[in-house]
């Protein structure tokens, strides 16, 4: 799945070992499966290149989905043109 984080998400996610996002919508904190069930249990978290980006490696509980697939990014794959871009 793909979620939001400020720094205060990645502080608890880092601190508590559950999975903790940032919701633009709701302007919330929340920590993925408090409601549903669907923990996220942090195994590492790793910082890009450029610093703007985390990717949290997590054994899953149940869906990562909201839809209740294990993945949000089963969905057809897009057609990309393949060769040198000119």
């Amino acid at each position: 799945m793909l979620g939001w984080m400020d720094d205060e998400a990645l502080y608890r996610t880092l601190t508590t070992g559950r999975a903790t996002y940032w919701s633009r919508s709701r302007k919330e904190h929340w920590v993925k499966g408090a409601t549903s069930g669907h923990r996220q249990w942090v195994r590492e978290v790793r910082l890009d290149c450029d610093g703007d980006a985390v990717l949290v490696s997590v054994d899953q509980d149940g869906p990562a989905c909201h839809t209740g697939t294990r993945t949000c990014f089963d969905a057809d794959l897009l057609p990309a043109s393949v060769g040198p871009r000119s």
